[in-house]
């Protein structure tokens, strides 16, 4: 017996995508489903489409840096259901230089949300309709929230007021 939503929301996951879902935590009531990366377009469709989901939202995408890690990067979506009161975050984890389907066919509010993970991180969405830098300069070298990222940057010359170093 099913005893509250995110144990239905399991329970619905794992009946239609098996073993896809690797890994399920409920902590302080709030579900974190991890699902395998070549299902997340499908999980992510299946949640907002699912009558016992529902979750329209997609309030965020973001990444973070494990470089100790092996897969060193997790993409983390964070999706909900206004006529549920109900939250999901799901996260995909992969190895650097991999890529990751866009969800941009699921929620067109990704579109931003990959861009600011792929000019942050350096993790490429396939299918987005426009994959480019959202805050830096196209010629902006390296992804300033890898942790291996240098503090002070590649390049100490660069001025963002355009003016001459003196």
């Amino acid at each position: 017996m099913v005893k509250n939503s995110n144990e239905l929301f399991i329970q619905r996951l794992r009946e239609r995508f098996g073993t896809a879902v690797l890994d399920t935590v409920i902590f302080r009531d709030e579900l974190t489903c991890t699902v395998r990366k070549d299902a997340i377009v499908d999980v992510c469709r299946f949640v907002k489409e699912d009558p016992a989901f529902n979750m329209k939202f997609l309030s965020d995408i973001l990444g973070v840096d494990y470089p100790e890690e092996s897969p060193r990067f997790e993409v983390i979506y964070h999706v909900l259901s206004i006529t549920k009161r109900a939250r999901l975050r799901l996260k995909i984890r992969v190895e650097d230089g991999e890529t990751v389907p866009s969800v941009t066919g699921v929620w067109k509010s990704a579109n931003w949300h990959e861009r600011e993970v792929y000019d942050m991180f350096g993790i490429v969405f396939t299918g987005h309709p426009n994959l480019k830098r959202i805050y830096l300069p196209d010629d902006w070298e390296g992804f300033p929230l890898r942790k291996d990222y240098p503090l002070r940057g590649y390049k100490d010359e660069y001025n963002p007021y355009g003016e001459e170093k003196e």
